[in-house]
């Protein structure tokens, strides 16, 4: 058999156009289920080209880690760690181009090459879409995404007796939070955004809190701000309107602390450090304030911060898979101080009044 050195896109009959396939946004599912077949696919093709097991070992094991890291913990569609595994296929495949191949080259195997590429396409192309997305959102009259939860908000009924609805309000930290699983039983309703900062989250005050007539709201915000190079004071600033519009409406304030922020998966991507952006002197700076205030206005402080730094003051590197975004395990440090923080802060429902008995 002799070698052909020739690209694997030249070995196949209908390579994939992308301008024609429609440019959807992936939900998360089907995002899991795309990567678990482009797993499949680069396990199969492996033993096609020979010599290509071994050259492409170290992107393989990048990318099943990725993958798993995904599964245990699912991010937006713009994390770091999407990039990351499609940035390994694409390796991947550049390198079954540059080997040598068998003549002739299995029809199977084409198509399996065939498909791996649509595949990691697919990705590329709902990534691009999202990006389209939100430069519209940009362009848009609806500068802090009102929209998003329009429909949700009201197919959501009016909060039960003796059941109090806490609004979880915040960015990706929030957004990313599935608090059913982690509050079952619970009137808690996420309305968080990834990628918002605190003046859009006051944007949104009346439409995704106020409206919804919680007891309490949950703030977790900052941390964006600080990426955008806002100051401090400005975010501090939208947290005091924040606080004030929840005085008016009887809503009890629990101000999360910013969560810390580390450098420490940067070997997995350099994308992952995260304290350039986001300086820890600036994040205690806020929480500092925060704590200060809400001790002055009679409202709640919820200190992440506190339990999920290590000696350095980093976030713990066991906590997120890229230094920013709680995994896991870091959701499950998250929850029980939240729900202290809800029972110190909330009163519980007062029992029902008994009817008075007259002797006859």
């Amino acid at each position: 058999m002799r070698g052909l050195a020739i690209p694997l896109l030249a070995l196949t009959c209908s390579a994939v156009n992308l301008a024609a396939q429609e440019r959807a946004l992936l939900t998360t599912q089907q995002y899991g289920e795309l990567y678990t077949r482009t797993l499949q696919l680069m396990d199969s093709t492996m033993s096609a080209v020979p010599g290509l097991a071994r050259a492409a070992a170290p992107v393989m094991e990048n990318t099943r880690q990725a993958v798993a890291n995904l599964k245990i913990a699912p991010t937006q569609p713009y994390s770091p760690m999407h990039l990351e595994i499609v940035r390994n296929v694409r390796a991947y495949l550049a390198l079954a181009d540059a080997l040598p191949k068998p003549f002739p080259f299995p029809s199977e195997a084409k198509r399996q090459f065939a498909e791996l590429r649509e595949s990691v396409e697919r990705a590329e192309a709902s990534f691009a879409a999202m990006l389209e997305a939100k430069e519209t959102q940009l362009r848009s009259p609806d500068r802090d995404n009102l929209n998003r939860y329009a429909e949700a908000n009201s197919r959501l009924g009016p909060p039960t007796a003796g059941k109090p609805r806490i609004v979880f309000l915040g960015d990706s930290i929030t957004d990313g939070w599935r608090l059913n699983e982690y509050f079952p039983d619970k009137d808690y309703v996420n309305r968080g955004i990834s990628g918002q900062i605190t003046s859009q989250m006051l944007g949104r005050m009346k439409a995704d809190v106020i409206a919804l007539k919680p007891d309490a709201v949950v703030l977790l915000g900052g941390t964006n701000d600080l990426a955008r190079g806002i100051p401090v004071d400005a975010i501090t600033a939208n947290i005091e309107m924040i606080a004030d519009l929840c005085a008016y409406n009887k809503i009890k304030l629990i101000i999360a602390s910013v969560l810390p922020v580390s450098d420490y998966h940067m070997h997995v991507n350099p994308a992952f450090e995260m304290s350039k952006r986001r300086p820890p002197a600036q994040i205690e700076a806020i929480n500092n304030w925060a704590r200060t205030f809400a001790a002055q206005r009679t409202l709640g402080f919820l200190d992440y911060h506190a339990a999920m730094k290590d000696e350095r003051g980093m976030l713990k590197a066991e906590l997120a898979d890229d230094g920013l975004h709680p995994n896991a395990a870091g959701y499950r440090i998250m929850a029980p101080l939240a729900q202290a923080a809800i029972d110190a802060n909330i009163k519980p429902a007062a029992p029902p009044a008994k009817k008075k008995r007259f002797p006859f």
